[in-house]
């Protein structure tokens, strides 16, 4: 018996020290050899950790107007087991039906939604309506939630605000396609929020820490963040208020023509920023689902058209710079013969024999296929189309853009593609670029959208530098074509683009649409593009519309006006004052002939005045000089033959105050600035009179100006008024050549 107790007792011993034994061993093993792993997951059950969101950059405008930013969004949330639990379901379910509009039937699947187990969700969010709403909209639930409260007695009522960020855009419509969206879910979609997405959107942060056994952060536990990574601010090029004014003028042709779309750019010539851009239809980026279908298109990079006559800029360049445009000589206009085929003009009996300047003014078909197609050969007209851009990408920062297509194969389409139609289609940002290049002497420059991208976690601000992608022209070929661009708005088809006391170039366009590789009776693609001013462009400007309801609709009737309202506000928003440029006295001039001032700068008095009477130009000299030092207009300049030449033939201190009577402001006010005068002008358009008086820092010249409409005659003799010196007045022609009588743009592409 006790050796049974002993055994007894030891066999529990050895089971007791056995066990012991295993547990000594597992704890070694858990604390010593799975030490970090276990360590680790106490930690997790210790940690917390938070996310700590990126705000995403601002856009703003050039002038530092937001024009997208973060606020506050609120997310709308029940609790399906609260609800059930205090009976509140149908409650709650009319309640945000009316106030979010949902449908009953979805939010009562909402509020009653079970777990695979069965059992009710603690928290499900109310999607679509529900989800990011505006702070007004929160604040009306949050008023029905505490109704509730007050009801049944209790706090939770398994209605919650979930408080995140959304995207707002202040400014609603304005700008969209270019600004583009970012939906609910986050993703950018479009225009600058798509393809500065990375540098917006910026990095979330990330904060981990201790807590105790009630949830509570322990004071000296250990802390890890993550710190977040706020998104770049983006300043745009763009100019707010003539964003506001394209978009207004649009918006008024729209409703008057009834287009399938109309797309209108306005841009710094010398730099390419892009200084407005938008499209109709439109839509608004704080509620895009509520826009119609293909309303988010980007016409502007991706819409494709055939240009028509706006194209004939790029022949006229490429022939003036290669020494194949002689503005004095004529042709036969009306029609010619390509490879068989008969080539029109838009009015189809043409107008006689005219001069190749009157065949730009008219928009003649027939004067650019001898320019660009019997006077150059392909491989020269496509390589000049090469240079100016079309064809290629304009490097534009936004994501879409095509390329366009330039791809004659056949005789009589390298014929028609002089003027714009045939196999060439080009976007508007392409034809902005092209033309800009024109205007600021010759340079192609990659269009400009972002002025500058600031960094708000260190403050960096980096500038972005306007990009010259090659020349195109020579400067003085540029200068050329915007002389002959602006008889096309003073004495052409696009008069209804001038503009009192500016100098436009442009060039209007009509191009009939294709439709199932035919020609569609009808309907037409019109267009203006043009530049002003002149002597100094600061903005160029191309409106296309598509399909207007007008069966007489052309480039000058509907794309002009438009062009003029954008580009008389932006000119004068930008402080651009008027000179009164260069406009036909009486509607016998509009229709006259224009000549080109020659160079009579360092001939003797005598030699020049001969070379001005050969031409029959008036003239006057100043000053008692034998040498011509100066000569007012410049050489090259385009001007109508009644045009008075002024030559300065001594030193600007020396100088005396010729006579002006009849003068643009322009000329007169560089006479001024020449002989160091104060002026001080009253009225509009060309100079009537003229006084001098004596002021306190010199001499001040008063100009009464007479509206044109009524040519106004140089009084005769040689004495300038209010005591100045003798000048020679040259002899005038007496009579102005009339020029064929104005067109209508009619039907078929050119006009």
């Amino acid at each position: 018996m006790a050796r049974r107790i002993k055994l007894r007792s030891l066999a529990i011993g050895g089971i007791m020290t056995l066990l012991f034994a295993v547990l000594v061993v597992r704890i070694f093993v858990v604390q010593v050899v799975h030490a970090d792993f276990w360590l680790a997951k106490a930690k997790e059950t210790w940690s917390a950790s938070e996310t700590i969101p990126a705000v995403r950059g601002k856009i703003t405008d050039r002038d530092g107007n937001v024009l997208a930013m973060d606020v506050a969004g609120y997310t709308v949330a029940v609790s399906p087991e609260m609800l059930n639990k205090l009976g509140l379901v149908d409650e709650v379910v009319d309640g945000l039906h009316e106030l979010l509009g949902k449908p009953k039937d979805e939010l009562y699947d909402i509020a009653t939604k079970r777990t695979a187990e069965g059992k009710f969700y603690r928290q499900r969010e109310v999607r679509n309506e529900g989800w990011k709403i505006d702070k007004d909209l929160a604040d009306r639930i949050a008023a029905f939630r505490e109704e509730l409260r007050n009801r049944v007695g209790e706090k939770d009522v398994g209605l919650y605000l979930l408080e995140e960020q959304k995207r707002y855009y202040p400014k609603n419509t304005m700008a969209a396609h270019l600004i583009g969206y970012v939906n609910k879910a986050g993703e950018a979609m479009n225009g600058i929020e798509l393809s500065l997405d990375e540098l917006l959107r910026g990095k979330d942060g990330r904060i981990k820490y201790e807590r105790d056994g009630n949830r509570v952060q322990i004071q000296n536990g250990h802390v890890e963040i993550d710190p977040v990574v706020h998104g770049k601010n983006v300043q745009l090029t763009i100019d707010s208020d003539i964003q506001y004014y394209i978009e207004k003028a649009i918006r008024e042709a729209y409703e008057k023509y009834k287009p399938k779309s109309i797309t209108a750019i306005a841009a710094d010539p010398e730099t390419m920023k892009i200084l407005g851009m938008a499209s109709l239809p439109s839509y608004n980026p704080n509620v895009y689902w509520e826009a119609e279908p293909g309303a988010d298109f980007d016409y502007a990079i991706k819409g494709l058209y055939e240009p028509g006559s706006t194209f004939k800029i790029v022949t006229l360049a490429a022939a003036v710079e290669e020494g194949v445009f002689d503005p004095d000589e004529t042709y036969k206009s009306g029609s010619i013969t390509v490879a068989g085929r008969t080539i029109r003009d838009h009015r189809r009996e043409g107008w006689g024999e005219i001069t190749m300047l009157e065949g730009l003014k008219l928009s003649s078909n027939v004067a650019f296929v001898k320019l660009g197609y019997e006077k150059m050969d392909s491989a020269t007209l496509k390589r000049y189309i090469d240079a100016f851009g079309f064809g290629q990408p304009t490097g534009i920062p936004l994501k879409g853009e095509v390329s366009g297509m330039v791809a004659p194969r056949y005789a009589t389409e390298w014929a028609t593609l002089t003027f714009g139609q045939g196999r060439v289609q080009v976007t508007p940002i392409q034809q902005v670029t092209a033309v800009a290049a024109i205007a600021n002497g010759g340079v192609l420059m990659q269009p400009q959208l972002v002025e500058s991208i600031e960094d708000p976690n260190d403050g960096t601000v980096q500038r972005v530098e306007p990009k010259v992608v090659r020349r195109v022209i020579s400067e003085e070929t540029a200068r050329k074509v915007s002389e002959y661009l602006e008889q096309v708005v003073v004495d052409g088809t696009g008069k209804n683009a001038y503009i009192e006391g500016y100098r436009i170039a442009g060039k209007t366009g009509t191009a009939q649409k294709v439709v199932n590789g035919e020609y569609a009776e009808g309907k037409y693609i019109v267009s203006f593009i043009g530049y002003a001013p002149v002597e100094d462009p600061k903005v160029v400007v191309y409106v296309v519309v598509d399909e207007p309801n007008d069966p007489y609709a052309g480039g000058g009737s509907v794309a002009a006006p438009v062009f003029r309202e954008i580009m008389l506000q932006s000119l004068r928003h930008l402080g651009i004052a008027p000179s009164n440029a260069v406009k036909a006295l009486n509607a016998g001039a509009r229709r006259g002939k224009v000549v080109t001032v020659p160079d009579v700068t360092e001939l003797t008095v005598p030699q020049a005045r001969e070379e001005l009477r050969a031409r029959s130009f008036s003239f006057e000299v100043v000053g008692s000089g034998t040498e011509v030092l100066q000569q007012i207009p410049k050489a090259g300049s385009i001007v109508s033959p009644s045009q008075r030449i002024y030559l300065i033939t001594e030193e600007r201190s020396k100088l005396q105050v010729p006579h002006l009577a009849g003068l643009p402001l322009r000329d007169a006010l560089e006479i001024c600035s020449l002989l160091e005068m104060r002026c001080f002008v009253e009225g509009e358009g060309f100079v009537k009179s003229q006084s001098l008086s004596e002021g306190p820092d010199g001499r001040v010249l008063r100009l009464e100006l007479e509206p044109p409409g009524v040519p106004v005659v140089p009084p005769d003799g040689g004495t300038a008024e209010a005591g100045g010196t003798a000048g020679e007045k040259g002899e005038s022609s007496g009579e102005e050549k009339q020029g064929p009588e104005e067109a209508a743009e009619a039907e078929g592409g050119g006009g």
